[in-house]
């Protein structure tokens, strides 16, 4: 059980962005929660269910997508050292 299968989509905030990659082609799209809930209400599925309904949608490709969530804000580099 990771961390894909305790989160809900609901449990998202609004400007959080989820990042599918293709395992296939490699084609990258990005997803936000308001995208995954327009068509259907998705929002009590967790993001492990999520990743397995996803489908990549290049032209001949239909491949299984890998889901990971983009943290902008909280990116930060190596603050550290040696003494």
């Amino acid at each position: 059980m990771g961390w894909k299968a305790t989160i809900k989509v609901r449990d998202l905030g609004d400007d959080q962005k989820l990042e599918l990659v293709c395992r296939k082609c490699g084609r990258l799209t990005y997803t936000s929660r308001a995208q995954l809930c327009e068509e259907v209400d998705r929002s009590q599925l967790y993001l492990d269910e999520i990743e397995a309904k996803a489908s990549c949608k290049r032209r001949g490709c239909n491949g299984r997508m890998r889901l990971s969530m983009v943290r902008l804000k909280e990116m930060s580099g190596f603050v550290g050292g040696l003494a």
